[in-house]
């Protein structure tokens, strides 16, 4: 067997070991509960997120509804002429 093929595998195995290690190493120095403060916090950024989302989706569906409305006048004004 030719251990020829092993070759390039070896930097992607090193590359993959590597980040494993730096996984873990952050995972273990993380603490394990968020203090009182920053869970208050991410809840009102969570809540801040959905807001900007509800927003977003009413922007889309008032967008939907001008081009609707955009390319029916111009149906029109094509059919008309």
């Amino acid at each position: 067997m030719n251990p020829d093929f092993l070759v390039p595998l070896i930097p992607i195995v090193a590359i993959v070991a590597f980040a494993v290690v730096r996984i873990a190493r952050l995972r273990a120095t993380r603490p394990e509960s968020a203090s009182a403060d920053v869970a208050a916090r991410l809840e009102a950024l969570e809540r801040g997120v959905e807001g900007l989302q509800q927003e977003l989706a009413e922007t889309h569906e008032r967008l939907d509804f001008a081009e609707r409305l955009l390319s029916k006048a111009r149906e029109e004004r094509r059919i008309g002429s």
